[in-house]
């Protein structure tokens, strides 16, 4: 079996699993997304995918993304990329320029770039603020105390519009009660894109409440390591 095959054949199972998790919690399948985490992977492992139909991607860095997806979009322009990578304030225009949503705002200085290049392009990305709901020092993300004033300053300071919320559950830690407090701080802070739960976990996360779910290797499979 080819590795095309491979992956279509993990994709339909992967989109049989969110159809049924989703009636499982009584949810319509309609109101989950899969992001095809497609992070290291070339664009002719993404033609197969786009022919079966997967129309929305997930990428973890701009120039990487840059370099893949524009001559893809003129085949297909339907395609929708979401930036779920740290970003760069740098990287500001070229991620307005290059992503539908950006998933990783999480900080003043990205909220100030990401107005001030949506200003300059008439641009308008989806943005959802990353939550740290671990508070894990090394990873990105406002800690959860500091969300609604995150957002606040967001909205109020930058006029940036905030639909929703992400975050990545600590590795060793049982991922229910991560996703469950991004749905309340969603909820009090009125967004409705909830993006949580990857390749081992977003069965649960659509049981509570994601709008979105990233799924790389239970797709694409081993990652080849990106070029230094």
């Amino acid at each position: 079996m080819s590795i095309a095959e491979t992956s279509l054949d993990r994709l339909h199972g992967i989109q049989h699993r969110i159809v049924q998790a989703a009636r499982d919690a009584d949810r319509d399948p309609s109101t989950v997304t899969l992001v095809a985490v497609s992070k290291t992977f070339g664009a002719d492992d993404m033609l197969p995918l786009i022919g079966a139909g997967q129309r929305v991607f997930g990428e973890n860095r701009v120039q990487e993304a840059k370099t893949k997806w524009p001559a893809l979009r003129e085949q297909t322009p339907d395609l929708v990329l979401h930036l779920i990578g740290p970003l760069q304030s740098n990287k500001a225009r070229e991620a307005v320029e290059t992503f539908d949503i950006i998933e990783t705002v999480d900080r003043p200085k990205i909220a100030e770039a990401l107005a001030a290049e949506i200003a300059r392009l008439g641009k308008t990305p989806r943005l959802l603020v990353q939550v740290n709901t671990g508070a894990e020092p090394q990873k990105a993300g406002v800690l959860p105390q500091d969300a609604d004033a995150f957002i606040a300053m967001c909205r109020q300071s930058y006029g940036l519009t905030v639909s929703g919320l992400m975050c990545i559950p600590p590795a060793d830690e049982q991922a229910s009660p991560h996703f469950g407090l991004l749905a309340q701080i969603a909820k009090r802070n009125g967004v409705s894109d909830l993006s949580m739960g990857m390749s081992h976990d977003f069965e649960l996360g659509i049981q509570l409440g994601a709008t979105h779910v990233r799924v790389g290797s239970a797709i694409f499979g081993v990652r080849p390591k990106p070029d230094i």
